[in-house]
């Protein structure tokens, strides 16, 4: 595994390869690695001859300093999780290597997507994820990159900035990777107390149960049916749960046949902010 912390190093050996005919696959990554992310390596091996994984924990994205002071940095481990999944190119850029000294993100336009679920929630958060992905997507200059689906509206909004910048990469999006209790994978659950990670399970549950009796009840019976389970758990706060269309991410006061539909969930499990969906069944 070869590994690089500028851009100039990088971009000369990614030239290198295809130069000689290589297909890039890319993983981009705030490090905290787990299995989730490790399953996208294998996905983007699969389909592509290199595969490079950034490490970088983004700035611009968090709208919470003590979030962003808190997030987990494993980077001596992540190496060694990368080695057996044959990753190729590790790029761990310092904030400096990617944004000199200004620390801002790029505005864009999402067509509506940045303002749905985590945009109500994450002020400026999706434009700094806009910008970091457009300028890891610069750098490494992928022919596939690959998103899992637990930030759903996060890949929609990449795949829609793809779109409107016409970037030259094709974005795959991966199915959740769970633990075996059916909670969703996430670096932040490495913050969970003891008593928050027994309970954390309850939000794929209460998901479960959604998709089960989408088909039968209301939208509004729904949302009504999750906040009631949540008030009957004090270890865990509802943000929001919110049943929307998955192409436009548009809150669903009814369902519509032929329309594509997806349960959004997020909860404060003490002071750790957990995140997860379901795609939905229209009978």
């Amino acid at each position: 595994m070869k590994i690089f912390n500028n851009k100039k190093d990088l971009k000369d050996c990614i030239l290198e390869y295809k130069l000689n005919k290589k297909t890039i696959g890319f993983v981009p990554t705030m490090g905290a690695l787990h299995q989730g992310h490790l399953s996208l390596i294998q996905k983007a091996k699969k389909k592509n001859d290199i595969v490079v994984v950034s490490i970088f924990v983004n700035p611009t994205q968090f709208d919470n300093a003590e979030d962003l002071e808190k997030y987990p940095k494993t980077l001596e481990n992540d190496c060694k999780l990368l080695e057996p999944v044959a990753c190729d190119v590790l790029f761990t850029p310092s904030v400096d290597e990617i944004y000199d000294d200004k620390i801002i993100s790029e505005k864009f336009s999402f067509d509506g997507l940045e303002h749905q679920m985590e945009g109500k929630f994450r002020d400026g958060h999706f434009d700094g994820v806009g910008t970091i992905v457009k300028t890891l997507f610069e750098i490494v200059t992928p022919n596939k990159a690959y998103f899992g689906e637990k930030d759903f509206q996060q890949l929609q909004i990449i795949k829609k900035m793809v779109q409107k910048h016409q970037l030259d990469v094709k974005i795959k999006g991966c199915p959740i990777f769970r633990e075996e209790d059916g909670l969703a994978m996430s670096s932040r659950n490495t913050r969970l107390t003891k008593e928050h990670r027994e309970i954390a399970p309850f939000i794929y549950k209460t998901l479960k149960k959604v998709k089960k009796n989408f088909g039968t009840k209301s939208v509004i019976e729904l949302n009504e049916w999750v906040e009631n389970q949540f008030k009957n758990q004090p270890l865990l706060e509802l943000e929001y749960f919110t049943i929307a269309e998955e192409k436009t991410l548009e809150t669903a006061e009814t369902k519509i046949d032929n329309k594509k539909y997806r349960a959004f969930i997020a909860v404060f499990a003490g002071e750790i902010r957990l995140i997860d969906n379901i795609r939905l069944k229209n009978n």
